[in-house]
């Protein structure tokens, strides 16, 4: 069995695959939580705060800068913005908490992974000199990450 190699990605995207990262931890919380019971409003407070902190900037970001390094019809760029539309609602929806925040988990974990290994290295591959650079100007890191208050999955 082959091992697969770690994608090598360019230093300008580096700072939106750490934000995947924490996708990916958002997505494990939510797991925690789950199989500890936790009443699905506290659940639904965590997917609000994380939404606005995390989720929006990013996409915000990925749509204005990175998407663009791709012409507006590819089908790559369509997938992405149709599933952040998709994970918006989700986040947003509040009818059935517990029902769209187990989707949400599902969703956004193939997001994450359809961005890292396929549209990210499409990215790379097309993306000239000043189109990188301009993602790393706009692009900075928040040093001080803001801490959810209510750590549900711990314990």
């Amino acid at each position: 069995m082959e091992k697969k190699k770690p994608i090598k990605r360019h230093k300008a995207l580096q700072p939106l695959s750490r934000q995947h990262h924490f996708g990916l931890l958002f997505s494990w919380k939510l797991r925690k939580g789950f199989s500890k019971n936790i009443d699905p409003e506290r659940l639904q407070k965590y997917a609000s705060w994380f939404f606005e902190k995390e989720i929006k900037p990013h996409f915000e970001a990925e749509e204005k800068y990175v998407f663009t390094v791709l012409k507006e019809e590819n089908e790559l760029i369509h997938r992405a913005l149709k599933e952040h539309r998709r994970i918006e609602n989700l986040f947003k929806e509040n009818e059935n908490p517990e029902k769209s925040l187990r989707q949400l988990k599902q969703e956004l974990d193939a997001h994450i992974r359809f961005e890292e290994r396929i549209l990210f290295n499409e990215i790379q591959k097309v993306a000239t000199a000043s189109q990188l650079e301009k993602i790393s100007e706009i692009h900075s890191e928040n040093p001080s990450r803001p801490e959810y208050p209510d750590p549900f999955w711990e314990n």
